[in-house]
């Protein structure tokens, strides 16, 4: 795994790479669901879909296959930089990066976007309760989205793991913070500067 994510840092808790790892592989079973349905035509959804103007649905910016793809890589590399809280890349800027390449990733470099990504990603857990609710987002009654039988199943254990990406990323970020501060637990914080 270290050739593909980086070598974990050897201050990093076990459960710490472990819930890093997990982050970059919940994100996959939406992005594998909506390329399937989206770019391939396969049959998550029913095709009586709701009409683009159904009350509550909100605009829509994006459209078609490209974007599906897009949105599913740009998942993939965002969850993928949670590997960074717990790899060495991470703490030291890769070589190969001109002019910063072997310096130290300042840590609020790091905290400073993983914290607000943590805070904007408690969306989904928001968001799947709604849906369950039979609403949208913003309360209106009625989803846009049509599915019955194993597509709603589908769609529920692609989706589902979303709900985690936001916490672990928080709990990930806290813990980044606190071992590049020297703040775990058993070790004393450094004196205040006077």
């Amino acid at each position: 795994m270290e050739k593909l994510h980086g070598r974990p840092v050897a201050e990093a808790p076990r459960w710490a790479v472990w819930a890093a790892y997990a982050t970059t592989l919940i994100v996959l079973p939406s992005c594998v669901w909506r390329i399937a349905g989206f770019a391939f035509d396969a049959p998550v959804l029913d095709p009586a879909l709701s009409p683009p103007d159904a009350p509550g649905r909100g605009v829509e910016v994006f459209s078609g296959w490209g974007y599906v793809i897009i949105l599913s890589i740009v998942s993939e590399a965002l969850a993928f930089l949670t590997m960074g809280l717990v790899c060495t890349w991470g703490e030291v800027f890769p070589r190969w990066i001109p002019r910063l390449g072997g310096r130290p990733v300042p840590v609020r470099a790091a905290v400073i976007p993983a914290g607000l990504g943590a805070a904007a990603l408690m969306i989904f857990p928001y968001a799947l309760f709604m849906l369950a609710m039979g609403r949208t987002i913003n309360g209106t009654p009625g989803t846009g989205v049509n599915m019955h039988g194993w597509q709603t199943i589908a769609f529920w254990v692609s989706y589902t793991p979303l709900a985690a990406w936001g916490p672990l990323l928080g709990i990930l970020t806290v813990h980044y913070y606190r071992r590049r501060r020297g703040l775990t637990a058993g070790a004393i914080p450094p004196p205040a500067a006077a």
